[in-house]
């Protein structure tokens, strides 16, 4: 496992419709390592945005596309991807704030 620092951890948030919807229910999406566990991302959360209490993390790994150019096959990175459930009486987060 690497060694991982919290900043290291979470790597971009994830905007889309979906994403923004689940926002309403304290849900958020972000792009983080793929070596990263649970307990890293919920550190790394209450670690960057001040008054942020995670009461529970999903993760999911997602596979590589596989692409082509001519006759040559490729794979894309493995990337993962975290939804962070915040506790009721968390702070918001403060970059979803004004989308």
């Amino acid at each position: 496992m690497a060694d991982l620092k919290y900043y290291d951890v979470i790597l971009a948030p994830i905007v889309t419709e979906k994403s923004m919807n689940s926002m309403s229910e304290k849900k958020y999406a972000f792009s983080v390592h793929p070596d990263a566990t649970k307990t890293q991302i919920k550190e790394a959360v209450e670690k960057m945005f001040a008054g942020t209490k995670v009461a529970k993390v999903n993760t999911m790994n997602l596979d590589g596309k596989t692409r082509r150019r001519g006759m040559t096959f490729g794979k894309t990175a493995k990337t993962k991807k975290a939804i962070v459930q915040l506790t009721a009486d968390s702070a918001e987060i403060e970059i979803f704030a004004g989308l």
